[in-house]
């Protein structure tokens, strides 16, 4: 089952993906500019071959709910997610809140 919702963090609007795979779940929220995810993101593949592209993104890891995505601190983020201020062991709403 994929679910697709919106929630707001400070006024600001983002959209939240849970997609329900065998064993494990897929977690995402997104803004227009970047988006925090669970384990399964590659940190090291935006950085390094995708580079060019310059993808905001983070990652938290451990987490099972979209709640505690938002919570968690980051375990890694991108090139282009430091850029903006987005640091590791920064909660995920916060850095959400630095790429709306």
């Amino acid at each position: 089952m994929i679910t697709v919702y919106p929630i707001i963090i400070d006024n600001y609007p983002f959209t939240a993906i849970s997609v329900q795979l065998p064993k494990t779940n897929l977690l995402v929220v997104t803004s227009d500019k970047g988006y925090i995810m669970c384990g399964a993101l590659d940190v090291a593949l935006l950085n390094e071959k995708l580079k060019d592209r310059a993808i905001i993104a983070a990652r938290a890891v451990g987490v099972r709910t979209i709640e505690q995505l938002l919570e968690a601190p980051l375990e890694s983020v991108t090139i282009a997610a430091e850029q903006l201020g987005i640091t590791t062991g920064m909660k995920g709403k916060e850095a959400l809140l630095k790429m709306r």
